[in-house]
């Protein structure tokens, strides 16, 4: 898999849905699969193997929504994906979904059989976290993708020796043909070609080769920047630089962009959203209309970051823009607690911009030790990683040193070891709503704990790796499943149950 990208991995996607994980990944591997069959799909079997989260969650958590988008070409932004099964429906393309008894070890597995009226294909992918995905198989050949690449599939006959201009060529046995996998900046062809498929990247920032990054784990970005100090924000840009061959104004400027869509984002949340499917209705106004009449206890600069979370949440789960950042059910505390403290403090835009991008840092060595998805960690892996970046988001904010960041995510991260992932009647609102104002609480104490020098005892790789042993001693029902702790509970399975009669008769359309 390439080398991990703030904006590709970390901070993004630029996304609409209840989970990332779910939601744009799915829609990434459904916009895959679209070019496997060339736009002309006519039936789409989606199956889910019984162990995994998939078969619990993937109508409630957006899976579905995301998938068929993908499969009509849409991207992870459209307004129309909450009605992208009556659009599917409309282009005449039937679905259907099973549950299988497969063992796939990875728990967001996706099997997908396509057919049109000349030809058969089938795509098994994983979502990894946070939007990311891996294809693993397409017509049976085991093969990798990411999405970074324009891929070609080339399907020659064996005695074909081919060349090409590429950043990588890789030769598969297909049988009684050679399946060759070209990753290049662009599409190429052969003359001797049985068949051909162009798999046109899904990522915003394009892998390409001879690709190098001065550093991958936050031990060997000390060990590079020595005693330097270089603040965290300029590491980041210098990271994010040499992985996506940016200028260091392209990569402010990307992160600006963001923090523009993330204030967008907080006002809608605070003026009011709407959605049926839903646990929690609008209450941010609520909160800021006490907030500011003095009526709530003194939490100063907290109480806006709180309102700020909570006005994010609420855009998410009303189908909002929102930005995954790491992913969609964390997608609150950092950005909430970045612009809010940002705003008390009368920074800048630019400022803004910094501090995300000294989070997103911190998100690459989470990333690439471990992984952003719940369903593989828990919420540890979400709202552990989104206290973590917050809190070296804030230090920067308030001009800390570099070691100064790196000990509050730390601090942060140590303190939310062990949480579990268990949203309330499989909504990814509740409790993942305290749990996002919790990080970005964490994060605002941690920060200035740093600030004050107070020693985080372990080294930030050394959290990292402890979150990820804590995950894979995790039983499966505490993962991301709808299957363990609050969402067991007698009120959140009558609040399923109440959801699921209100859907079932707003589709009838009999009342």
């Amino acid at each position: 898999m390439s080398t991990v990208s703030i904006f590709n991995d970390v901070i993004g996607p630029v996304m609409r849905g209840p989970s990332s994980s779910h939601c744009a990944a799915a829609l990434r591997i459904g916009r895959l699969a679209r070019d496997l069959m060339e736009g002309d799909i006519a039936e789409v079997l989606v199956e889910f193997d019984r162990s995994g989260s998939l078969p619990t969650t993937h109508e409630s958590q957006g899976s579905d929504m995301g998938l068929l988008g993908g499969l009509l070409g849409w991207d992870a932004d459209d307004e129309r994906l909450p009605e992208s099964a009556e659009s599917l429906a409309e282009a005449d393309i039937k679905l259907r979904f099973e549950t299988v008894d497969v063992g796939d070890p990875h728990p967001n597995t996706y099997r997908l059989t396509l057919r049109n009226a000349r030809e058969e294909h089938s795509l098994i992918a994983i979502s990894t976290g946070g939007g990311m995905i891996e294809v693993l198989s397409i017509d049976g050949t085991a093969l990798s993708m990411d999405g970074g690449y324009h891929e070609t599939l080339i399907w020659l006959p064996k005695a074909v020796q081919a060349e090409f201009e590429a950043d990588e060529v890789i030769r598969h046995d297909a049988g009684e043909c050679q399946l060759i996998q070209v990753k290049a900046a662009a599409f190429v062809e052969h003359p001797a070609a049985i068949a051909v498929r162009r798999l046109a990247p899904v990522l915003p920032v394009p892998s390409r080769k001879d690709m190098s990054v001065p550093f991958t784990i936050c031990a060997e970005m000390l060990a590079h920047d020595g005693e330097r100090k270089t603040p965290l924000w300029r590491l980041a840009v210098a990271y994010e630089m040499a992985r996506g061959s940016f200028t260091e104004r392209e990569v402010i400027e990307k992160m600006i962009a963001i923090v523009r869509i993330l204030r967008k984002s907080v006002a809608s949340g605070i003026a009011g959203t709407h959605y049926e499917d839903r646990v929690l209705g609008h209450q941010s106004g609520r909160f800021q209309e006490l907030m500011q009449a003095g009526k709530l206890l003194d939490g100063g600069a907290l109480n806006r970051i709180v309102l700020y979370v909570t006005a994010l949440m609420e855009v998410k789960s009303s189908m909002g823009v929102i930005v995954a950042a790491p992913t969609a059910g964390a997608c609150a505390a950092l950005p909430g607690a970045v612009i809010g403290m940002a705003e008390a403090m009368g920074r800048s835009e630019e400022e803004m911009a910094q501090a995300m991008l000294a989070s997103g840092l911190i998100g690459v060595f989470i990333a690439t030790r471990w992984t952003f998805a719940a369903e593989v960690g828990g919420c540890q892996a979400e709202g552990g990683a989104a206290a973590s970046m917050a809190a070296a988001a804030l230090v920067t904010l308030a001009g800390g040193t570099r070691d100064q960041a790196i000990a509050a995510a730390s601090l942060s991260f140590q303190s939310m070891l062990g949480l579990i992932c268990d949203p309330i009647a499989n909504r990814v609102e509740a409790p993942c709503l305290g749990k996002n104002v919790m990080a970005a609480s964490n994060a605002l104490s941690c920060a200035n704990m740093a600030l004050a020098d107070f020693d985080p005892l372990i080294p930030l790789d050394e959290v990292i790796d402890a979150a990820k042993s804590v995950a894979e001693r995790m039983p499966r029902e505490h993962r991301c499943t709808s299957l363990g702790g609050l969402a067991v509970t007698p009120t959140s399975l009558e609040i399923e149950r109440k959801l699921g009669e209100r859907k079932a008769c707003g589709e009838c359309r009999s009342c």
